[in-house]
């Protein structure tokens, strides 16, 4: 699989296939999100859109990155969100590069939004897919988060059928500017395990994948088979 890494601002054409990548921490707590029973996510422009869509349907659940703030109802960090019950809920999220770099793909045939906890699943979808290349969407730090880059060139390598060790990436991962500002508390709205959850390889057996519904971009998830379970059948 032929595969580009290109930051947000690098978009210069629509690709047939994006995969956004935010390891910390939006992709990583949207994933979490559906881990405890969220139905869908949307991914909001801005944080008036946000607060607007929830204005409108009050049982939706409005996140946001940094610390909290009226109208919201939770935080972006995995570590405070893997205790609360999501079952059928609606959650509306924004952060400043994730949903940014989703939105920013949003024509492309096919958008996944990744990070390390469905990277085995994501690039196993681009496998079953036939995808013959895809462009990886850096979206932190203009495009130069090591975390985000060393987990897109993790997951095509893995997408392209290459064997490879991942200790390599996540020692880069854990190494990043993101992880250094999380661990010493320099971000807003971070938990103590934001980090250790944002580096549990394939913690969950789903990719996500973004589309256009009612002219909102919505996030869901969407098992893919493990070898194992696919030599079964």
């Amino acid at each position: 699989m032929e595969a580009r890494f290109l930051g947000i601002t690098e978009l210069v054409e629509v690709p047939s296939v994006a995969v956004v990548v935010d390891v910390m921490r939006a992709f990583t707590v949207a994933a979490w999100a559906f881990a405890r029973g969220a139905e869908k996510i949307v991914l909001a422009e801005s944080l008036d859109e946000a607060l607007a869509l929830k204005a409108r349907r009050p049982d939706w659940v409005a996140l946001k990155d940094g610390p909290p703030a009226p109208g919201f109802d939770a935080v972006n960090s995995p570590g405070l969100l893997r205790s609360v019950d999501l079952g059928g809920r609606t959650v509306v999220q924004k952060t400043t590069a994730g949903t940014v770099g989703a939105l920013a793909v949003k024509e492309a045939s096919l958008v996944l939004c990744a990070s390390f906890v469905v990277a085995g699943a994501t690039a196993r979808l681009l496998r079953t897919r036939g995808c013959d290349s895809a462009t990886f969407v850096v979206t932190g730090e203009g495009g130069r988060a090591d975390e985000d880059l060393a987990c897109a060139q993790y997951i095509a390598r893995r997408a392209a059928g290459a064997g490879t060790d991942a200790a390599e990436f996540l020692h880069r991962a854990a190494g990043s500017r993101a992880a250094a500002e999380l661990t010493e508390g320099v971000r807003q709205g971070a938990h103590p395990d934001d980090v250790a959850l944002c580096l549990e390889l394939d913690r969950f057996p789903f990719a996500m994948v973004a589309t256009s519904e009612d002219s909102l971009m919505v996030l869901r998830p969407c098992a893919v088979p493990s070898p194992a379970e696919e030599a079964s059948t």
